[in-house]
């Protein structure tokens, strides 16, 4: 099973698209590894910078609403998986984005508006995300304090999880 948590990401924006999180140039790579140093380069938010160590050490991503919107292509959820960010956490998501990170085995967390801004307050350049994915719960820590929040999964989604993704899954069952 793949790790979930590690430091935050913060992206402070609604609407990210999977053209910012993986360019479309790059979709004729024919490895996830070729993938991996076009993380997010085209993200536009003020002070934010895709080649900074912040990027390169994220293990989560906390960001708004809408998340992965746009094309429809599983490129986006695998520069994350190889770059070893399992979990993302946004007030919503483009439904097929978020269905291909639970097909990868990944964890895209849907929390209230107002829960998502309870995450942000934490952001001072050092918090960290502990999942308990038995218990639907992730534990944010960082120099501003420490908080729990629990979350819910669909049955079947966590089961994806759990497999380590569709394939993972499907090999298991049947």
């Amino acid at each position: 099973m793949k790790s979930f948590g590690g430091r935050v990401l913060f992206l402070d924006r609604s609407d990210i698209n999977t053209d910012e999180i993986i360019p479309a140039k790059y979709l004729t790579e024919i490895s996830k590894e070729a993938l991996k140093p076009h993380m997010l380069e085209d993200v536009k938010i003020g002070g934010f910078d895709p080649q900074s160590e912040q990027v390169w050490d994220a293990r989560v991503i906390v960001t708004r609403s809408n998340f992965g919107c746009g094309s429809s292509r599983e490129h986006a959820p695998w520069v994350f998986e190889v770059n070893e960010i399992h979990v993302v956490i946004a007030s919503s998501f483009a439904r097929i984005f978020r269905q291909n990170m639970f097909n990868c085995g990944m964890l895209a967390i849907e929390l209230p508006e107002e829960t998502i801004e309870k995450l942000f307050s934490f952001n001072d350049g050092t918090a960290e995300i502990a999942v308990d994915l038995p218990n639907d719960a992730i534990t944010i820590s960082s120099g501003k304090g420490k908080g729990t929040i629990t979350y819910h999964l669909a049955d079947f989604d966590k089961a994806l999880v759990e497999a380590g993704g569709w394939v993972e899954f499907a090999d298991a069952k049947y």
